[in-house]
């Protein structure tokens, strides 16, 4: 990991950074992205070293409050690894008040009990199962009962997550539970059919069926027609309808396709149905979803792990996905039937710990609400407290992103020290304004670490902010700072 922040030599740096300026020295701060200011956008900027003598090589208004869109991620990454640590695992648990007698029968209810892994998949879906079956149980003499009593479900805070409640056309906007398992989504693998004309064929992408319903609008053209389509899941009286609607030729590859669901919890329920059914295992009772606690004293019959903390925050950080972040801030609340809002409380109070960081408002752990609010100073604290946590640091530095080998292919521009010296986490929103945010760690040509935070926000009245207009005079600012330094 730290062989990308591998210390340059001071010569090649400045013959690069030629390219793009003359005097380094002199040019060291922010005033290219300072420009930004002059078309009204609100900016919050600061950039400073940490090892060494204290010093500011460059800031816009530090302690102004703005949005840091996904940046807020980078909290979420901190509170977590500090109140966990980075070898925690979330666990999911099959739990009964009844065992199963000599023919593999349990007399009594199946509890589905999440434990609020956001990183719960089919996979470990199967591995669950697998180990109840070599526990014996052939047959529920009663019914599966998936409980999220953690919390869940929650109510929505943003107006994705809101209208997704009846129509969604992406996953990112799947609903959180404790319980939840494929990011709360529903995927269908498409393949064109045998011959042009016919509709394509479409299944789940654990199994031969679809476990929702599927409107299928997709036809099949003839070989090298091109392939578009598109899908959205609605919601009404009869539950979740996924409709796919578009073309596909015959000779190219199935892909699969998310689409959050409108209850996670339910949409466990029926992933994990199907998965029983598949190990022959049988029901007597219809499944349910409950917001109730398991009984106690249930026993576990089956248990299954989920990824290391540090595992699930590259993944949540790497690619921003919003379900993850706002699980992992929800997981934070110790208190059960967890709300977005108690989840910010506790970030918040995780800020509270941090000397000098100042205001801060924290509604979810994602960021994708303008709400949350605070200083490019603030986030600058809070990364150079993690900096200085060497058991942490490792963990959480990783999960961040260099600009030239990240997943965000939109980071790979500007200078070479910008692309080989710095990992950072980009934030990105543009309704109700547009907000443009980075935030991270810098080394020098001497090899000194550094911090940086920029938060640029629009308003009603300033025009689309692409992000170019922000990396680039960014990254040149970021690089006269590496190079003089």
């Amino acid at each position: 990991m730290m062989a990308i922040f591998a210390r340059r030599a001071a010569t090649t740096l400045a013959a690069a950074a030629l390219t793009f300026y003359t005097g380094s020295a002199a040019w060291a701060d922010f005033s290219r992205l300072n420009q930004l200011q002059d078309e009204g956008f609100a900016i919050s900027a600061e950039a400073r070293l940490l090892d060494g003598p204290q010093q500011t090589l460059g800031s816009i208004s530090p302690t102004r409050a703005l949005s840091p869109a996904s940046v807020t991620k980078t909290y979420m990454a901190a509170a977590t690894l500090n109140r966990f640590g980075p070898q925690h695992r979330f666990t999911t648990r099959l739990k009964s008040l009844a065992s199963a007698d000599d023919d593999g029968v349990l007399n009594g209810d199946l509890w589905f009990e999440g434990g609020g892994d956001p990183g719960l998949t089919s996979e470990n879906l199967w591995r669950l199962v697998q180990r109840l079956q070599q526990a014996g149980v052939r047959h529920i003499n009663g019914g599966l009962v998936v409980s999220q009593w953690r919390f869940g479900p929650v109510k929505c805070i943003t107006t994705d997550r809101c209208e997704a409640q009846e129509k969604v056309a992406n996953a990112y906007s799947a609903p959180l539970s404790s319980a939840g398992v494929n990011f709360g989504s529903w995927c269908l693998n498409v393949a064109p059919a045998d011959r042009p004309g016919e509709p394509a064929r479409i299944t789940h992408c654990d199994g031969p069926q679809a476990l929702t319903a599927v409107d299928n609008q997709l036809t099949t053209k003839p070989d090298d027609s091109g392939t578009q389509i598109s899908a959205v899941r609605l919601t009404g009286t009869h539950g979740d309808v996924v409709r796919v609607s578009g073309q596909m030729s015959t000779n190219a590859w199935p892909r699969d396709i998310y689409r959050g669901a409108s209850n996670g919890a339910e949409q466990t329920a029926d992933t994990l149905t199907a998965m029983l059914g598949r190990f022959g295992i049988t029901f007597a009772q219809p499944p349910r979803v409950t917001t109730a606690e398991v009984p106690q004293p249930a026993s576990t019959l089956a248990a299954v792990d989920g990824k290391p903390l540090q595992e699930l925050l590259l993944r949540t950080l790497n690619y921003s996905n919003n379900y993850m972040a706002d699980v992992l801030a929800l997981d934070l609340v110790e208190t059960p039937h967890a709300e977005l809002e108690q989840a910010g409380r506790a970030l918040e109070s995780y800020v509270a710990t941090l000397p000098g960081h100042g205001e801060v408002t924290l509604k979810s752990g994602s960021g994708l609400t303008t709400d949350n609010r605070t200083t490019a100073h603030g986030i600058n604290v809070m990364l150079e407290s993690m900096y200085h946590q060497s058991s942490l640091f490792p963990s959480f530095v990783a999960a961040l992103q260099s600009p030239e080998n990240g997943v965000m292919t939109f980071t790979r521009r500007g200078p070479e020290s910008f692309q080989h010296n710095v990992m950072m986490k980009t934030g990105t929103l543009n309704e109700p304004y547009a907000v443009r945010a980075a935030a991270g760690y810098f080394r020098t040509a001497t090899g000194r670490w550094g911090v940086f935070s920029v938060l640029v926000n629009g308003s009603s009245t300033t025009p689309y902010l692409n992000w170019t207009k922000v990396l680039e005079p960014l990254a040149v600012d970021l690089d006269a700072m590496i190079t003089a330094h």
